[in-house]
């Protein structure tokens, strides 16, 4: 985990394709989307440049309510978020918060441990699957 609790792959692919994988996995996983922010066309509408940039706002509730029924303010980093981005080079990018950092960030405890790990494990892999060519 890096210092900010920012997790973040290259890509093997570019920005429509890597957000398009990832947000494969999570429907596979029956995990529900709940938004696509493409802050890139936000840019453009107010006539600003920015290069790719999205944001997916995915989640479960089966995952996600425990750890808010310990501690409500973990809701402001729930549902969880996956932004796929492009460097000034033309390089793909996809970063996440580290469950770990937010758990650590609202004080819940070892109760949370085994809900974190597991989500912390299928981020991982569902990063991997996203970013990495088979």
């Amino acid at each position: 985990m890096s210092a900010d609790g920012l997790i973040t792959l290259p890509s093997s692919f570019g920005p429509e394709e890597t957000m398009h994988r990832f947000e494969a996995e999570v429907r596979t996983r029956g995990m529900a989307v709940f938004s696509h922010i493409d802050h890139s066309a936000g840019a453009a509408a107010v006539g600003l440049p920015l290069r790719p940039t999205n944001l997916l706002i995915f989640g479960a509730a089966k995952a996600g309510t425990p750890l808010m029924q310990s501690v409500q303010t973990i809701g402001i980093d729930l549902p969880l978020k996956a932004l796929v981005w492009q460097d000034e080079d033309g390089k793909t990018f996809l970063s996440y918060n580290d469950p770990a950092y937010i758990t650590r960030r609202h004080g819940i405890g070892e109760s949370a441990k085994a809900v974190i790990e597991a989500m912390a494990g299928v981020l991982k892999e569902m990063a991997a699957k996203s970013t990495t060519a088979p």
